[in-house]
């Protein structure tokens, strides 16, 4: 191992003002420049340290509250609600056909609020359809006791931006809490299409039909040589597999139609998964959203409907602390 350089040692020069004398020694510190370091930026532009605030870098944060601020122009305002999908029709605006998928709304009701304090951000939590009680777990219907409310078939979660949007527990929505003409995203599950090969599931043209190809037309062929890095297959390369049953979120959906009667909601053009799977509507990312007078008008017509969801909400509390003390002897024993 070579030895350790010294320290850099200057010489004293004259000096015709001695406060602004150099020092004696002044440890070697070298900076990195465009000529030998990693950067072709501006010298303005390059920080001397990593993770510093600077003219090229901002300033970096971390925590729940520096992500939600990140996110907060694509985080909706509102809550979205579950829905069913039952199958596609069409209707006519003007002379113009539009193909629509029928979502029905069936015992949609938010089952809890996620608070920044307790849970780092916010959201609404969201359960539909019902459950054979015989099928849910103890905990479970614990969760569902203390809220008085039907163990549901499916939860999910819509994050909001702040506050104002969360609901009062055990609130039914319905399908006017969307407004006819607004734009909406619609997440769910794709069909799953089993071990698929790669024209299926890649769009792959396939192989020649004759000069030479023997039983292998549909095969992808060599996968290994002219990628890079040498010959060999590297990670993510398209090949067959397993196809669908993954997260779809179609975008920027035109509500066509609501009818509170039906419980349906019309979504203009096709959404993921097949007839019977639960999907999730929300306001749209990307959009704008809904009117400040539907909103309000909206949230003031749902808490019209459920006027004391808080008294439910206690005296279901109150209810489920009498039954777990009761409960509590026999699981001692």
């Amino acid at each position: 191992m070579p030895p350790r350089l010294p320290l850099r040692v200057a010489l004293p020069r004259p000096c015709a003002r001695p406060e602004f004398a150099r020092p004696l020694v002044l440890p070697f510190t070298p900076a990195r420049g465009i000529k030998y370091g990693w950067s072709t930026a501006p010298p303005r532009n390059k920080h001397k340290r990593f993770n510093q605030p600077s003219a090229g870098l901002p300033k970096l944060t971390m925590g729940p509250g520096a992500a939600l601020k990140r996110r907060e122009k694509t985080t909706p305002l509102r809550a979205g609600v579950l829905a069913t999908k039952k199958g596609m029709t069409s209707m006519f605006v003007g002379k113009d056909r539009v193909p629509c998928t029928v979502l029905q709304l069936e015992q949609v009701q938010v089952v809890a609020n996620k608070t920044y304090e307790k849970h780092g951000y916010y959201a609404v939590q969201v359960g539909i359809g019902s459950k054979a009680a015989r099928n849910v777990t103890s905990p479970l219907l614990g969760y569902y006791e203390a809220k008085g409310i039907a163990p549901k078939a499916e939860l999910h979660e819509f994050k909001v931006r702040d506050s104002e949007g969360l609901l009062p527990v055990g609130a039914q929505m319905q399908p006017d809490w969307f407004q006819v003409g607004q734009y909406v995203d619609v997440r769910g599950h794709s069909r799953g299409m089993g071990f698929a090969g790669g024209m299926k599931r890649h769009g792959f043209s396939g192989q020649e039909a004759s000069h030479g190809n023997s039983k292998n037309h549909r095969t992808i062929g060599s996968t290994g040589p002219s990628q890079g890095s040498g010959s060999r297959v590297l990670p993510g390369k398209k090949m067959p597999g397993r196809m669908g049953n993954e997260s779809v979120t179609v975008q920027n959906l035109k509500i066509m139609k609501v009818d509170n009667e039906l419980g349906i909601v019309l979504v203009s053009g096709p959404v993921p998964g097949p007839k019977g799977r639960t999907l999730q509507i929300q306001d749209s990312k990307k959009r704008k959203p809904p009117a400040l007078h539907h909103r309000e008008s909206s949230l003031k017509t749902l808490l019209e409907r459920n006027p004391d969801a808080e008294e439910k909400l206690e005296a279901a509390r109150v209810r489920h602390m009498e039954l777990k003390a009761q409960r509590q002897p026999e699981l001692d024993l």
